[in-house]
């Protein structure tokens, strides 16, 4: 059997139904907010700060290896340098003592350079554990607001998670009784605007999206329900302002 063909009247009744349906829908996202994006920009913050904090943890571990290999370096020469003194004492003639005096001086070169790698190294040490622990108190931080704004989100959604999905049921049903090329039109609309109203009525003379004055032979069309009307301004489906809406 072929389905029954709406009448204009029929037409506007159910997409005035659906808009009232999607506009309590989209209250309950309101009421969410930005709160779910918050909440994942928290989580992406702070898993780059782990990262941030355990590559510093890298960083400190080579710096305090390099501290250990100077350290052993300066140990190394001071024996060295002990050794060859020693050597002196025994030397048979001037070539000896030079050759050792000049290993003596080099053995004191590399300590001035290890004892100056240690300073910096030092100096790098403490600038990476102060930026460790500032790190820290920041991941601290995000933590406590992460933990927040998802205590926040779990409470709304608690309280509207029930309501938003009868609420979603009632909009797909109230999809089955809109024609196809009208649904397309209307979800158009309805991308198209920050309130998401793709079917107003008119109030006061004026479009109830755009507020453009609609004139009189106009809203004589509207309210005989004889045809669909959009609103020359803004493109929105215009509608009687139904006092009853049919249960979906």
């Amino acid at each position: 059997m072929a389905k029954k063909e709406l009448t204009a009247s029929e037409k506007m009744l159910a997409l005035h139904n659906l808009q009232k349906i999607d506009t309590k829908i989209d209250k309950i996202q309101t009421l969410k907010g930005e709160l779910p994006m918050e909440v994942e920009d928290l989580e992406d913050e702070l898993a780059g700060l782990n990262t941030r904090m355990t590559k510093i943890e890298g960083e400190v571990k080579e710096v305090s290896d390099e501290l250990n290999t100077r350290e052993q370096s300066i140990k190394t020469s001071n024996e060295l340098i002990s050794k060859y003194e020693k050597q002196m004492d025994n030397v048979k003639n001037s070539r000896e003592f030079d050759a050792l005096t000049k290993e003596v001086g080099m053995q004191k070169l590399e300590i001035q350079l290890a004892e100056k790698k240690i300073r910096q190294a030092h100096e790098n040490l403490e600038n990476k554990k102060t930026y460790f622990e500032e790190s820290k108190l920041k991941v601290a931080d995000v933590d406590e607001q992460l933990k927040e704004k998802k205590e926040e989100l779990e409470r709304i959604t608690k309280e509207t998670d029930e309501e938003e999905k009868t609420l979603l049921a009632k909009s797909e049903k109230a999809r089955g009784k809109v024609e196809e090329s009208l649904l397309k039109g209307y979800d158009r609309i309805r991308k198209a605007y920050k309130d998401g109203l793709a079917v107003v009525s008119v109030e006061r003379d004026s479009c109830g999206g755009c507020h453009a004055t609609i004139p009189p032979q106009v809203q004589i069309d509207i309210d005989d329900q004889k045809k669909m009307t959009i609103c020359e301004h803004c493109g929105r489906i215009l509608v009687p302002d139904f006092e009853v809406v049919k249960a979906i």
